[in-house]
């Protein structure tokens, strides 16, 4: 079905935004867009670049988001900047359109799940402040659909320092880090908070570097502890030099996938492998987001109905992989998998 209304893209002339602009634009050529940012210029510089495509200026701060006030103008809104006053949330459920929010981070979500639980039938809320907007839990339950049961799952991501996103992303990660820094994994089915020396730990990276890294608690963790049932979850993470920049290339993104449990045959069965993107974590954010816009809006299956939901509740882990390959992302077995 094709959309004569715009999706409103808040935040995007950051670099969040403006990738998930480009591959939207490029998997979907008839949905028009407007790109929201507090700078004009560079609004239109990331419209300009695009077909239909507009851009506005838009205050966070304000009920109305400084839009015209009958909102009938868009068909879903997608905050890729951390909504912090939940204006733009309360904005797409008073004129009942889509939202996806990817910045909110494990603790900030409970504001957003109370709004959503409140006018639960106003519309659909995507929440996908999950690493690379979910798009590392969809490559990982892909990998998961070869096991009969999973027993255990451990991710280890590396971030380029440098590969932070924009000032808006770097602001996300200081006030993830003030938020909690603890760490929560599944241990024997129970969620459980780790806290100092036990969120040390390390990734090793697929040249065979070890980096130190810290257990977080991220929604990752949830998602693919509820849906695999595997009674073991835990989301490692390295800020750290990344294998592309010890090439002397750019930053590159790389995601351990370790996964033990039952395979088909009803032996024990263990799997090692790597999500790596040569261009780092911008392409995989991008990815996330385009695919979650597309279910909510109904471009690829069914719209998705009123109520909160995952990255992994609306898209199909398969339709990720394919997404995954298409923007050069590689799935690589661990050395001596």
């Amino acid at each position: 079905m094709g959309h004569t209304k715009p999706a409103l893209i808040l935040g995007g002339s950051g670099q969040a935004g403006s990738g998930a602009a480009a591959l939207l634009r490029r998997r979907h050529p008839a949905l028009p867009l407007v790109i929201a940012g507090r700078d004009i210029g560079r609004a239109e510089q990331v419209a300009g670049g695009l077909r239909d495509a507009t851009a506005v200026t838009v205050d966070m701060r304000r009920g109305d988001l400084g839009l015209p006030a009958d909102g009938t103008g868009f068909s879903a809104v997608v905050a890729t900047l951390w909504d912090d006053r939940l204006n733009a949330l309360r904005y797409a459920q008073r004129h009942g359109l889509p939202y996806l929010g990817i910045s909110s981070g494990f603790v900030d979500i409970a504001p957003e799940v109370v709004a959503g639980a409140q006018r639960p039938g106003t519309a659909p809320i995507l929440l996908a402040s999950h690493f690379c907007a979910g798009t590392v839990v969809l490559a990982a339950l892909h990998v998961a659909r070869e096991f009969r049961r999973v027993d255990r799952i451990a991710i280890g991501a590396v971030l380029d320092e440098t590969d932070t996103g924009g000032p808006a992303g770097v602001a996300d990660l200081e006030r993830w880090v003030t938020a909690t820094s603890a760490g929560l994994v599944r241990r024997d089915g129970v969620f459980t908070w780790v806290a100092g020396a036990d969120t040390e730990t390390e990734v090793t990276t697929l040249d065979g570097t070890v980096l130190p890294a810290a257990r977080i608690a991220v929604l990752d963790v949830p998602s693919l502890a509820l849906a695999t049932g595997a009674p073991d979850v835990r989301f490692d993470f390295a800020v750290a030099e990344s294998a592309g920049r010890r090439r002397g290339e750019g930053p590159s993104a790389e995601v351990r996938i370790d996964i033990d449990g039952i395979g088909p045959s009803g032996a024990p069965l263990t799997v090692a492998r790597y999500l790596v993107h040569a261009a780092g974590q911008r392409p995989l954010t991008a990815l996330g987001i385009a695919l979650g816009v597309e279910r909510l809006l109904g471009l690829a299956g069914d719209a998705a109905a009123p109520g909160i939901h995952t990255p992994e509740s609306l898209i199909d882990p398969a339709d990720a992989a394919k997404g995954l390959a298409e923007i050069g992302a590689v799935f690589v077995d661990a050395p001596g998998a």
